[in-house]
């Protein structure tokens, strides 16, 4: 695949989403889609409370389109794209159907932990199905080295894993207008070119189309957002990156280059010990990103400060694999 079919994937993915999101917006304002904020969350982010959600239904359309026509167009559609495209598509849908009952219940409560951890559960499984089908390696590579770990039937347990902590972490990372669609946007673009420079074609295009499909939807959720993602965006996109770091044998690499993701999470579960062990809070609020903002932070400083430190991570880890 040549360095220009990438280019037109990027292109078509991107101009998809930004035709689409002007008709997808409206309509899901007509249908009273609108995101209902916590009340515990920052008190300047009430106002938001309204706005357009399910907007993700427009990044998984348009990854989907385009993978599906260039991948039939170049006659390269292969098992390892469908089984990323049902990842995606299938943490696609658990986040839309937890969106849905959000709107429908006119409150920040969707689906339960338990309920959204089986839908999970499901399409990981059947993940771990099609990668026995297609033969991946179960080895886990260690970056910087040509040194792997055969994990043997231990390695799908590890694919699960991955699956439900990328999906979840993302997902907490989708706290402000255009944080989620930069820093993913960031990252899916280092795994593309990681992908293409070890020659998974297939998984380098889909990785490319998210790129796009993300950036178009940025020109609408960037400060002040027009629309959010939603858990159909965020779920999708963070089973869709542990997917491609699985299918490409760099595991490890995930947690550099999504190392915006893993912080937020972090922080997260530090903020939960810290309080039930002592009684005290080390962050005013958690995720990550809320600190900031409640440290006098403009919204658009902390995301453009989590940008740059993705850029970095992701820089850092294309230059692990490729150059070291």
């Amino acid at each position: 695949m040549e360095e220009s079919t990438l280019l037109l994937v990027l292109i078509v993915s991107f101009g998809l989403a930004v035709l689409m999101s002007p008709l997808f917006i409206p309509f899901l304002r007509r249908l009273k889609f609108g995101q209902s904020i916590r009340e515990e969350g920052p008190k300047s982010h009430q106002k938001k409370s309204g706005t357009p959600t399910m907007g993700g239904i427009v990044i998984v359309l348009s990854v989907l389109i385009t993978s599906l026509v260039i991948g039939l167009w170049l006659t390269s559609f292969s098992p390892q794209l469908l089984l990323l495209l049902l990842v995606t598509v299938g943490y696609g849908v658990v986040g839309f159907l937890d969106d849905y009952l959000k709107v429908a219940r006119k409150q920040n409560l969707g689906l339960t932990s338990k309920q959204k951890l089986v839908g999970q559960l499901v399409i990981a499984g059947g993940f771990c199905v099609g990668l026995q089908q297609v033969g991946l390696d179960t080895s886990v590579a260690i970056p910087g080295t040509t040194a792997a770990i055969d994990l043997g039937w231990l390695y799908f347990a590890l694919v699960i894993v991955m699956l439900l902590a990328g999906s979840n972490a993302v997902n907490l990372t989708d706290g402000l207008d255009g944080l989620l669609a930069g820093t993913g946007a960031i990252a899916f673009g280092a795994f593309a070119i990681l992908a293409w420079n070890a020659g998974f074609m297939d998984t380098a295009l889909f990785a490319t189309a998210i790129v796009g499909a993300v950036l178009g939807f940025l020109v609408f959720n960037a400060h002040p957002a027009k629309v959010f993602m939603g858990d159909t965006g965020s779920l999708a996109l963070g089973g869709a990156i542990a997917a491609i770091a699985i299918m490409i044998n760099m595991e490890l690499m995930l947690i550099l280059v999504g190392g915006v993701f893993v912080i937020e999470t972090a922080s997260v579960i530090i903020q939960v010990i810290s309080f039930k062990t002592t009684g005290k809070r080390v962050f005013k609020m958690s995720p990550l990103h809320h600190h900031y903002e409640l440290s006098g932070w403009s919204e658009w400083r902390v995301v453009v400060t989590f940008w740059l430190v993705g850029m970095v991570l992701a820089v850092l880890g294309i230059y692990i694999e490729v150059w070291m």
